[in-house]
């Protein structure tokens, strides 16, 4: 049997009656959503301000570094997350114990970073609130595969999309409402997210696992045990769906990370619009275009029973948008730059997505090899913020840093067509 064939018949039956499906939908949608939005307020609004704050001088090289050592820890918690979850065995299932458990810690953690006054605890807080946030995604978009049916997968990533839209949306306009003050930005999206998991654990069925034998005691070597770990990568359209991933990856934060800056530093801003307000403005302008492409690209991707031409697509408008802000600084360019961009995020989230589900090696291991390829999303994270802070520091400033994040998505675009196993 296949890796797809397993994942399939791994899914929940609930999950695939109308009723289980939708309350599965609804409940992953609020979860992912507040997960996105705590991770857009913070990273969009309040860390940048936290830091132009504690020290305006430096605070493009600040930043680079509390981002990118961060997101080290994103990588390294998230695959953890995931093999932990898959190997957890107790009556409430494998993902529950979870996703019901990190969000509190999370909330400790951003308590935290919200009193933090030196560029160090700033850097200690969030690193810490990253570990515990990857600790709770990484059961959570094992959900998809554990309990979603291959041929519901496309709407199933459509939902999801949307919802890491609207939330990341959410969590930009709920944030430059503190920008005041922080520490309340801080703690309401914790608490969100933290009504959001106890709803999703609570009204949904994670199938208990207690009866279940306990995976082996492992006896291997360390060098073993990490070449198993992380053996998804031997599988060639694993691996490229990975590399096409970590590019797009990387172009997407190469400017995104720095977008109160850009609109500080670089764009042209009309009458007395502030940059916290002009953010929340290109987060809506995306989302618009984010959700219609979410809501028509994966259900035609399941009618089609077609994912790569969708990703291809979605990546190379992305990119192509990154030169409309090297043309024009204006804010009105940058306006139709967020809404390509969001178009392209958009199909890209609620495909790429159902697509990782169809090249997972094995079934068993689904949070294990999500984590692993997690790490396409958190290592370029690490070096993202680091290469802007170089590009424009050194290199050409802000319209180097478009034209990089632009080049990232071609190559995202390309890559993904190497695929075989999937049309």
């Amino acid at each position: 049997m296949s890796g797809t064939d397993l994942a399939g018949a791994q899914a929940v039956p609930a999950a695939g009656r109308r009723g289980g499906f939708r309350r599965l939908m609804i409940g992953l949608g609020l979860a992912g959503g507040a997960l996105s939005a705590l991770y857009a307020g913070v990273g969009t609004v309040l860390l940048p301000l936290q830091i132009e704050r504690i020290d305006r001088v430096h605070k493009v090289a600040v930043l680079g570094v509390v981002a990118g050592v961060s997101a080290l820890f994103a990588l390294v918690f998230n695959p953890i997350g995931g093999a932990l979850s898959d190997r957890t065995r107790s009556r409430f299932g494998r993902r529950a114990p979870w996703l019901i458990g990190t969000p509190g810690l999370l909330l400790v953690a951003l308590a935290l970073l919200g009193q933090a006054r030196v560029v160090p605890l700033v850097l200690i807080a969030w690193c810490l609130a990253q570990a515990v946030a990857n600790l709770f995604q990484a059961p959570l978009t094992a959900v998809v595969p554990d309990r979603v049916s291959v041929q519901r997968r496309g709407a199933a990533s459509s939902v999801a999309g949307v919802a890491s839209v609207l939330g990341g949306v959410a969590g930009v306009g709920l944030a430059s409402q503190f920008t005041a003050h922080l520490a309340w930005g801080y703690l309401l999206l914790g608490a969100l997210l933290t009504l959001a998991a106890t709803y999703f654990v609570l009204s949904t069925a994670d199938p208990s696992t207690a009866d279940l034998p306990r995976p082996p005691r492992d006896t291997r070597s360390f060098r073993a045990r990490l070449a198993s770990f992380f053996s998804a990568l031997s599988h060639r359209d694993f691996a490229l769906v990975f590399a096409s991933r970590a590019a797009a990856i990387l172009g997407y934060f190469l400017v995104i990370g720095y977008e109160l800056y850009i609109l500080t530093d670089y764009i042209k801003l009309p009458g007395s619009l502030k940059p916290a307000e002009g953010v929340t403005i290109l987060a809506a302008i995306s989302a618009v275009g984010a959700i219609l492409a979410a809501g028509i690209a994966g259900p035609i991707s399941d009618r089609l029973d077609r994912r790569k031409p969708f990703v291809f697509l979605s990546s190379a408008v992305a990119g192509a948008g990154c030169l409309l802000p090297v043309l024009s600084p204006t804010f009105r360019t940058i306006e139709i730059f967020a809404a390509l961009a969001g178009i392209a995020f958009g199909c890209y989230l609620s495909v790429d997505a159902a697509l990782v589900t169809l090249v997972l090696p094995r079934s068993e291991d689904a949070a294990r090899d999500l984590g692993v390829l997690n790490i396409a999303n958190a290592g370029p994270q690490v070096i993202a913020p680091l290469l802007a802070a170089l590009i424009i520091s050194n290199l050409g400033g802000y319209r180097t840093l478009f034209i990089a994040g632009g080049c990232c998505g071609i190559v995202g675009a390309v890559t993904v067509m190497g695929v075989r196993s999937v049309r």
